[in-house]
Parts: structure tokens; C-alpha cells; sequence
């Protein structure tokens, strides 16, 4: 009776966190993000350079937007024509930006992002934990199989199957379930891995990291009874996350040393514009952020940035 009870409870999570994984849609930007009419037209006037990036300025001045491309040009997506938010990558599968974007999963036949990466966390946690609860359950008859224990039916060839199969999976899904709980204690995603992002004064890999409780909040939320259920509870809106980073001038350059000097402009904690209530309480922090400010406060070294060129990430 435990044993049963236990592999319908672990199916019936994987079945439904597999469900939710597959068919929930992937959130796109919202139409904040989306140019005007107007931009639109002048951006198709203005030959590509600089002259591009003043229209893209002018449309995301009041965004918060902190990331760049590499060369420190405004995000911009040809296809969606859209300023893409922190964290959003064009899917080419898709054909359409998702928010903090993780990847195009294949098993599921859709991307894994803001909207469902609890749900694709969950399902990698509960297929596991059914694969290693019908490896555990099936070793007995499995050894029996090998000891000639067992009648002498087709049915144990089906058993030493079962138990290959499940042991297989589960080796699997342990080190894809690992990888993902480092990407979630470091607040990454699998392509920020791949390419750290760029901020306006230089690259940072751990730039979104807030703390490993804070991180994990930030995907599984604040209300524990939630945590394990694939239910929507991730804080935020997934256009805009706090950042750990100090603001800094983003027309200053890193130093020769390889160490960045600060403007002697105001500095504060990313990000500047406001935040969802869900997002500005991960900010709060019992040591003051000033402390943090008054040790980057340093001298000042007048160097410029080369001149920015727009490039289109897909």
C-alpha cells in the first residue's frame, strides 16, 4: 500500500509539472518594449551606426534596461522590432523573444523561461525521484532474476527492462537536475553561461546574483507551501531584475590595470528605475548598500568609450 501510494504521488507530479513545462506559453516582452510608429520609421531612415543607436536610446530612456550588446550598443531585435529587456534572448525556433530565456527544449517542444522554469525544474526533480523510486522498487527482482529466483515467464525479461530503463534515466536526469540547481543558487541562465551579460560598464557572469536564498526565491517565490507544486509563484515580471552591481558612469572605460574607476556621480544599486514590490524587497539587505558605494568611490579617469555600433543578437 506505501509503495503504491507513493508511485502514483510521484507520478501524478511528474505528469502534471510535465504538463505545465509543455503548455505554458513563454512570455514575450510586453508592448513597453515594442517601438512606436514613429520609431520605427526613423530607425529605418537613419543609416545603421550611431545614428540608429540615438533613435534606440531615445525609445529605451525610459526602460530599465541595464544589459548591452558587446560592442555596448542598445539591445535591439530586427524581427520583433523590440528593445529587448535584461535577460530576453530571440528564439529562432519560436520565432519570437521569450523573457530570461533558458533554452529551446526539445523534450518539451517549447522554450524554458520566465514563465516555466519552475515548472521545468519541478519536472526534472519528480521524474527523478519516479525513476529512482522504480530502480529501488525493482532491484530486489532484478537481483532475483540474475540468482534464478524468479519464475520462468517472459515476465522477468519486462523486469530486468524496467530496471535498466529507470536506472539509465536516472543517471541522466541527476546531472541535468544538478546543473540546473547551480544555474538557480547562482541566478544564471543556460545561454548567460554560455555569454555572461554586459553591462553598461563591463561584463559581469554573477551581475544578477543576489545571495543563494535570494536567487532561489526569485524563481520558486516567497510562500514555501508553493515551492514544490508546479504552480506559478516565481517573483517579478521578467522584464526587469535586480542586479547586485553598483551603478556606474556608463561612458567611463576600465583602466589599463584592468580595474574600473567610478564617476564621481551619484551611485547606487541596479536597478535605478522601480521594480515590482516582488522584486524590490530582494534589494533589502541588513549591511547598507552605502558601505558597498563608499568603497567603490574611487579615482576618476577620463576615458571614453569608442563609438557604439548596433548589433542584432538572435
Amino acid at each position: 500500500v506505501v509503495c503504491l501510494v507513493a508511485y502514483h504521488m510521484f507520478f501524478m507530479l511528474f505528469v502534471w509539472s510535465y504538463w505545465k513545462t509543455i503548455f505554458t506559453l513563454p512570455m514575450n516582452p510586453s508592448k513597453e518594449f515594442h517601438l512606436s510608429y514613429s520609431d520605427k520609421e526613423s530607425l529605418e531612415r537613419e543609416p545603421r551606426g550611431e545614428s540608429q543607436q540615438e533613435v534606440l536610446r531615445r525609445a529605451a530612456k525610459d526602460l530599465p534596461i541595464y544589459t548591452r550588446t558587446m560592442s555596448g550598443a542598445i539591445r535591439y531585435c530586427d524581427r520583433c522590432q523590440l528593445v529587448k529587456p535584461d535577460r530576453c534572448h530571440h528564439c529562432s525556433v519560436c520565432d519570437k523573444c521569450i523573457l530570461k530565456m533558458d533554452h529551446h527544449c526539445p523534450w518539451v517542444n517549447n522554450c524554458v523561461g520566465f514563465s516555466n522554469y519552475k515548472f521545468f525544474l519541478l519536472f526534472l526533480a519528480y521524474s527523478l525521484l519516479y525513476c529512482i523510486f522504480i530502480a529501488a522498487t525493482d532491484l530486489q527482482y532484478f537481483i532475483k532474476f540474475w540468482t534464478n529466483g524468479l519464475p520462468d515467464t517472459q515476465a522477468k525479461f519486462h523486469i530486468m527492462f524496467l530496471f535498466f530503463a529507470a536506472a539509465m534515466f536516472s543517471v541522466s536526469l541527476s546531472s541535468l537536475f544538478g546543473y540546473h540547481c547551480w544555474l538557480v543558487s547562482k541566478n544564471k541562465s543556460t545561454l548567460e553561461v554560455f555569454r555572461a551579460p554586459i553591462f553598461r560598464h563591463r561584463t559581469d557572469k554573477n551581475g544578477f546574483s543576489l545571495g543563494f536564498s535570494k536567487n532561489l526565491r526569485q524563481v520558486f517565490g516567497d510562500e514555501k507551501k508553493y515551492w514544490l507544486l508546479p504552480v506559478f509563484s516565481s517573483l517579478g515580471d521578467g522584464c526587469s531584475f535586480p542586479t547586485c552591481l553598483v551603478n556606474q558612469d556608463p561612458e567611463q572605460a576600465s583602466t589599463p590595470g584592468g580595474l574600473t574607476s567610478t564617476s564621481k556621480s551619484e551611485n547606487h544599486l541596479f536597478p535605478a528605475k522601480p521594480l515590482r514590490d516582488s522584486q524590490s524587497h530582494l534589494l533589502t539587505d541588513p549591511q547598507s548598500w552605502s558601505d558597498i558605494s563608499a568603497k567603490a568611490e574611487k579615482g576618476k579617469v577620463g576615458m571614453s568609450n569608442p563609438a557604439l555600433t548596433m548589433e542584432n543578437e538572435t
